[in-house]
């Protein structure tokens, strides 16, 4: 059996669904202004060999309290010291918008501080490191920021945060040159998507000399919300791990 480490303090690392019998732990990060309950679904989904752990950044729901991070190498600093106690099984990587970033540079301190090659690297609506856009979302004032549809009384309780913290971490983030990674990496966007494109997807074949896979879903950036049963089996399957039927 493979029991929960000791040394966690239960506020980075959410495990909805523990999987003692598993063979692989599947690391989530949410995007900017999400937090670890938008993987539940993908959680459930996952076959028994694989164990989704979700990371819940500081600055919201139980954690709301916690001064916020903008920074992605400090906040990658954070996440990677936070998953050193479950590193007994091999740790797979996944990450959309915010969270691809972030996965990067979690699987780049595996690989160099710790010499571990993550069983897989996945990056969601995001492009890669190297292929760098201007985006002043976190400079606008909250009407001018961006929108989703939803709760109005929500949506303006959170967007000072998320503009604060997260949408500076995400746009200010430089990626520095160094050695490619070993992990592979599998890089997933939405077709109409506008915040990454084929070709800007198709930059992170750069950033590995392990394996490199291109899939696109119909959909916008969170094409992963309509995908979710059909990207959990193509992660299990990529991991080698039996698929639900």
């Amino acid at each position: 059996m493979n029991s929960p480490p000791a040394e966690d303090d239960g506020l980075w690392i959410r495990r909805f669904h523990p999987r003692p019998d598993s063979r692989v732990r599947l690391v989530c990060l949410p995007h900017a202004g999400g937090s670890a309950g938008f993987y539940l679904p993908l959680s459930r989904a996952m076959p028994d060999t694989v164990e989704v752990l979700c990371v819940q950044y500081p600055g919201r729901q139980d954690r709301r309290t916690e001064p916020l991070v903008d920074s992605v190498p400090v906040l990658a600093d954070k996440v990677f010291a936070a998953l050193l106690p479950w590193t007994g099984l091999p740790l797979a990587l996944f990450g959309h918008g915010m969270g691809a970033s972030l996965a990067f540079e979690i699987a780049r301190r595996l690989e160099q501080q710790r010499d571990t090659v993550p069983a897989a690297l996945f990056v969601s609506g995001r492009r890669a490191p190297s292929a760098h856009r201007s985006e002043p979302v976190h400079l606008r004032d909250d009407d001018t920021g961006t929108r989703r549809p939803g709760d109005e009384d929500v949506l303006r309780m959170i967007l000072p945060a998320v503009r604060a913290a997260d949408y500076r971490a995400a746009e200010t983030y430089a990626w520095e040159p160094g050695p490619p990674l070993r992990t592979p990496v599998t890089c997933l966007i939405g077709d109409d998507d506008p915040q990454v494109t084929l070709e800007e997807a198709a930059t992170w074949s750069g950033h590995t000399d392990g394996a490199f896979a291109l899939k696109a879903f119909p959909g916008g950036h969170f094409f992963l919300v309509q995908h979710s049963r059909e990207i959990a089996r193509l992660m299990a399957e990529q991991l080698g791990t039996p698929v639900r039927a």
